[in-house]
């Protein structure tokens, strides 16, 4: 029997193991590497906390257009054309005997419903699904390679918005918000505009600012709602309103010369001078009598009359919003198309499993036209030299068609994202699945790829933008992800 070390003799092995593990981290460090990881925390004035910052280092993009297809949209009926599904079709995929996924057992390989065309210069292959956006494939920059960690769409959302599958975490919005401030004090620093039908599953942690200051949360409004409650009541004058403010102004400034500042009491009251000024700002930005006909019928919000047209044209209002917001140095925009409903119609998004042709005829059709023109617009107003667009969904769809059904399963092995604006390199595709779509293989690109090269194209370091939680130096990006150069013009 191996005696029992004292136990002196074993704390003193102990410190000394310890001591020597510490000793190369003891000596100097060089500078250049030691600042390279410092992080690096807003300096927030609580009285102005939409305040302009600057970025870390020169920025490419001042602003930040999310569009958020929830969902799941299928990579392989929209962006990544894959002939081996043609050929393949009614055969099993191969290596996927008895592959069980979010809903059950897979049947065999299933072509697209729809046909691919060439287009552009590049003659990038896309649906004819999406002609309109098709169209403008010498615009974007299509990232073929993702992988997400999560097969269920609350969780998926979450991954997309915010780096992490549970709650409680800042959405990208919120922490471009956070390091950069605004550009102008009458508006929000962070709008989201949710799907005509409804907020998508994980509704506004989609948007939320998680352990960061509730002032850099999005502000959610549409064109058919601005927000609630900013109109002054029934009987009280525009004069007898601001009299009303400038009063109230003057008590707080008294309050806090007689405390001697309180900073819970400035933010409060920045907060509420943010909301006076927006009861003028948001009716004005957000009013689309504004529009002259041909902006409204290039994306499409001329018109209704039929289902399908109606919710294009409300779509297509608030992608006009977007646009307005943009051009007003809103920091951060992001726009949903797709909806979680529980009755009803059901599901509203773009979540195919039991009749993918029928479902995604509604989807392309209501999407396609006002994402295309917002683009367009954009481009032709000079905004997409200093905007960056990411075009978003949580995860991609199996190259199989479920069992039973007529549709594809959840796949987070294998999807498609693009980028377009500001800093962004046109007409490149990076990375590819398999030959069935079913697996990123070449260049692939994780959430946190994707997050860190967003926050470098508006002039942020990933690594260095911290924010200290329960005892944690939190960022956007975990302890992952890389800014994905290949993508940068």
């Amino acid at each position: 029997m191996t005696p029992m070390l004292p136990r002196r003799r074993f704390l003193e092995g102990l410190g000394l193991s310890l001591g020597a593990m510490a000793l190369p981290g003891s000596r100097p460090q060089d500078p250049v590497t030691t600042s390279a990881k410092a992080p690096i925390r807003p300096v927030i004035d609580p009285r102005a906390p939409h305040a302009s910052r600057p970025p870390h280092f020169q920025a490419r993009a001042k602003r930040l257009l999310v569009i958020f297809c929830s969902g799941g949209v299928s990579h392989l009926d929209t962006f990544d054309h894959k002939p081996e599904l043609i050929r393949r079709h009614g055969q099993p995929l191969p290596g996927a005997n008895g592959l069980i996924t979010f809903q059950g057992e897979q049947g065999a390989v299933t072509r697209s419903p729809w046909r691919f065309s060439p287009h552009g210069q590049t003659g990038k292959m896309v649906a004819d699904l999406l002609p309109h956006l098709g169209a403008l494939a010498d615009d974007l920059c299509f990232v073929h390679s993702m992988q997400s960690k999560t097969n269920t769409h609350g969780p998926g959302e979450n991954v997309m918005s915010t780096g992490f599958t549970f709650d409680g975490f800042p959405s990208l919005g919120a922490w471009v918000s956070h390091a950069l401030g605004t550009g102008q004090q009458s508006l929000p620093g962070y709008v989201a505009i949710p799907d005509p039908r409804g907020k998508p599953q994980n509704s506004a942690n989609n948007w939320g600012p998680g352990f960061l200051p509730a002032a850099f949360a999005g502000t959610e409004f549409s064109a058919a709602q601005p927000i609630r409650n900013l109109a002054r009541p029934d009987g009280v004058s525009p004069a007898k309103d601001a009299a009303t403010r400038a009063f109230l102004r003057e008590l707080n400034e008294r309050h806090a010369a007689r405390t001697g500042g309180d900073d819970q009491m400035a933010a409060r009251t920045q907060s509420h001078e943010l909301a006076a000024r927006m009861q003028i700002a948001v009716p004005r930005v957000a009013d689309l009598a504004q529009e002259p006909a041909h902006v409204l019928a290039l994306y499409g919000a001329d018109h209704g009359g039929s289902r399908i047209a109606d919710l294009r044209a409300a779509y297509a209002r608030n992608c006009i919003l977007a646009r307005r917001l943009l051009e007003h140095d809103v920091r951060v925009v992001q726009l949903f198309h797709g909806a979680y409903q529980t009755g009803g119609e059901g599901i509203s998004n773009w979540d195919g499993h039991k009749d993918l042709a029928a479902q995604y005829e509604v989807h392309g059709a209501t999407f396609d036209q006002p994402t295309a023109a917002l683009l367009l617009d954009l481009k032709r107003r000079g905004l997409l030299a200093d905007t960056l667009v990411l075009w978003c969904t949580e995860f991609g769809r199996m190259p199989t068609f479920q069992k039973g059904a007529q549709g594809r399963d959840h796949n987070p092995d294998g999807f498609t994202c693009w980028l377009a604006g500001a800093g962004v390199r046109q007409g490149h595709s990076h990375g590819a699945t398999d030959d069935f779509g079913h697996r990123a293989v070449d260049r692939i690109v994780t959430v946190h790829d994707l997050h860190a090269t967003v926050l470098h194209l508006l002039g942020l370091d990933h690594e260095r933008l911290t924010a200290l939680h329960n005892g944690l130096e939190r960022r956007l990006t975990d302890v992952a992800g890389r800014v994905v150069t290949e993508l940068l013009a």
